[in-house]
């Protein structure tokens, strides 16, 4: 397999770093890999959760530099991306899915960004669909009411106000040309997890990812406990990657909304302090509705699924919105 599982490359670096979580990815993950490579990866660790479709062996033949990590079993999306991270040397670390193709120079421009800013834990880049759509990949922590707006609305009329103002559409608006990044480098409440650079020392501290989140929220989860122990967390929209969602995910969309909806209630309970807990079986409820709306659009999808036994996509379910 080339390099032993977990193995350091001699040639390794102060170059930032890059981890990929892959699933049955195996012609996304290629793409991937090369397209970091040219953004100006060292290291490429890709830490594998258990495919099929022969991923790490075409890997191997066409990145021989880069380090494998076989997990055997689906570790799930944070627990994966920590043992990738454990695996590399550099400060810099980009995190992302396989299905994410780095743009340009990305990855210099994010590790300039905790360069200039090293009071900053994580920054996220302008993350794009591949039809050239925007992706709202910097959100904020909402307040209740918005919170309950998005939650409520958001699967059946995604542009109300409330759902805009969560994805900071607002602060995307401006004047500049059709294609060219909007605003400069802004804080966020958080960044998806899709793709994002981490300071290594930021995310040491941290704990890195909670392993309890299988996927799902785990980015939101990351964020909120960087934000909290005085870490900013920045979105640079002049860095872009084109992300194909929904790779992995969309073979299993009730297992995948069911999961979601888990980590939103994991994350409710953890971030809700004092007498706010008292709202929290208001949460759970708008939930539980939010749940039985997203349900009804899953099982129209043609491969959807009924069950729930331990998800088996968690290379691409790393968005907590």
């Amino acid at each position: 397999m080339g390099q032993p599982p977990g193995a350091i490359p001699a040639h390794a670096s102060t170059a930032p770093a890059a981890v990929v979580v892959n699933y049955e990815a195996r012609d996304a993950l290629l793409g991937c890999v090369a397209s970091l490579r040219a953004s100006g990866a060292g290291q490429v660790v890709v830490v594998d959760n258990a495919s099929s479709d022969g991923s790490l062996e075409r890997l191997v033949a066409t990145d021989p530099r880069a380090v494998v990590i076989p997990a055997g079993r689906n570790l799930g999306y944070g627990t994966a991306a920590n043992l990738g991270v454990a695996r590399t040397t550099s400060e810099h670390v980009l995190v992302c899915n396989p299905d994410v193709v780095a743009v340009g120079d990305c990855i210099a421009a994010l590790s300039r960004v905790l360069d200039e800013h090293p009071e900053c834990a994580v920054v996220g880049p302008r993350i794009d669909n591949p039809d050239g759509t925007r992706y709202p990949s910097a959100r904020a922590f909402p307040s209740w009411g918005v919170a309950a707006g998005h939650a409520l609305l958001g699967p059946v009329a995604p542009g109300n106000r409330w759902t805009r103002r969560y994805k900071m559409e607002e602060s995307e608006a401006g004047g500049e040309a059709p294609g060219e990044p909007r605003g400069g480098c802004r804080e966020a409440g958080w960044v998806s997890g899709a793709c994002f650079m981490a300071r290594r020392s930021a995310f040491e501290s941290l704990g890195g990812f909670d392993e309890r989140y299988f996927m799902y929220a785990e980015d939101v989860d990351l964020c909120w406990r960087a934000r909290r122990a005085g870490w900013s967390v920045l979105y640079e929209p002049v860095a872009s990657v084109v992300h194909a969602q929904g790779l992995s995910t969309s073979r299993r969309p009730v297992a995948m909304t069911i999961a979601h909806h888990r980590s939103a209630w994991r994350f409710a309970r953890r971030s809700t302090g004092g007498a706010e807990r008292a709202l929290l079986p208001l949460v759970a409820l708008g939930l539980a509705v939010r749940l039985a709306v997203s349900l009804g659009r899953a099982l129209g999808h043609p491969g959807s699924d009924l069950d729930l036994p331990e998800p088996s996509d968690a290379s691409d379910a790393s968005d907590g919105a």
